[in-house]
């Protein structure tokens, strides 16, 4: 942190309003992990900027003592894509939910994310429409039985992992509500992260969807359905650490360590490689058949669309001079309407 700065601590990137989520919500730990985070990076307040769409995990900006936007619905990221490409000192953050962001934001999502524009998005995915109580979402599972679908849900759910890589993010991470540990270091990363960064955290709404994710955070179950990626590392499980992930061919299955297995038979982690296949694999393992990934998928450098942009303007104005606003109104035909 710059010595010029003052020292902040968590509690001072806590605003003055009262937090309204039900009491319960894996929102207050995303919230309090995003306070901790914050102080870290060194940013001054007036330097930071948290977006939103609509939804529960849309009210964010109000409990963060910076500046904030509660938006449109779905439209944060053309807000944040907006707001980064005029003011690029800025650090910008979107936060929405899978509601918000996958299903009128899908398009506007997956544009800011293919752009690599240098914004951190986190996604609350709690498998519901919690704000507007309890409408199946586009990530509830196939049968799922809420008030928009009594009959249960025939909709194939949409990953949101898998989206994002899928649009060549270059950073990708996974995180669940209450293991904070975890959940702060995935924030963490995605903050020093240049380019767009996309954290999906599994949240439970606990009056409308209790339980989503029971079985990754369940002290009995999780080490059995949760596996925790690391860079350079083989992907080992199981309360005994005796079980791994390896490739048949193309797919991953489940081995047992010790039975002419070790670990060198199994599948390392690379969140830095440049070809995205083996994280899109990766997002694609699910619970009950595979345990599923939480941590870095992907990390990667490449050409940033607001730098990229920069450059563009600055190209423009070193060739044509630096435009007269006025000018440009009066070019061309024009002709008065009386």
């Amino acid at each position: 942190m710059s010595s010029d700065l003052p020292v902040l601590t968590a509690a001072d990137f806590g605003s003055d309003q009262d937090v309204r989520w039900c009491p319960g919500c894996g929102d207050y730990s995303i919230l309090a992990q995003m306070k901790k985070v914050m102080p870290t990076l060194g940013i001054p307040r007036e330097k930071l900027v948290f977006v939103s769409g609509i939804g529960c995990s849309s009210r964010f900006p109000y409990y963060m003592n910076t500046y904030g936007m509660h938006s449109i619905h779905g439209r944060a990221p053309a807000i944040a894509t907006g707001l980064k490409c005029a003011r690029p000192d800025l650090t910008v953050w979107v936060i929405t939910g899978d509601g918000d962001g996958l299903s009128i934001g899908g398009n506007h999502l997956m544009h800011a994310i293919r752009r690599n524009l240098d914004i951190n998005i986190v996604l609350f995915n709690n498998r519901i429409y919690g704000l507007t109580k309890g409408q199946y979402s586009p990530t509830s599972p196939l049968g799922k039985v809420t008030k928009s679908t009594p009959m249960g849900a025939i909709d194939n759910p949409l990953h949101p992992l898998s989206i994002a890589i899928g649009c060549e993010a270059t950073f990708v991470a996974r995180s669940i509500d209450v293991n904070i540990k975890h959940l702060s270091m995935c924030l963490q990363r995605a903050a020093e992260h240049r380019g767009t960064a996309f954290v999906e955290v599994f949240q439970n709404c606990n009056v409308f969807n209790d339980g989503a994710w029971n079985y990754a955070t369940d002290r009995e179950t999780k080490t059995d359905t949760v596996i925790e990626l690391e860079h350079g590392k083989p992907l080992i499980f199981g309360k005994n650490r005796d079980r791994g992930i390896r490739l048949n061919g193309l797919d991953p299955e489940v081995v047992e360590l010790g039975k002419g297995i070790t670990e060198d038979d199994l599948l390392f982690h690379d969140e830095k490689a440049a070809e995205p296949s083996l994280a899109y694999l990766l997002s694609r393992m699910r619970h009950p058949e595979f345990p599923e990934p939480i941590g870095v998928f992907r990390a990667v450098d490449r050409p940033k669309y607001d730098e990229e942009l920069s450059k563009q303007i600055e190209a423009a104005i070193q060739k044509k001079g630096p435009g007269d606003l006025e000018e440009l109104f009066q070019y061309g035909d024009t002709w008065t309407v009386s």
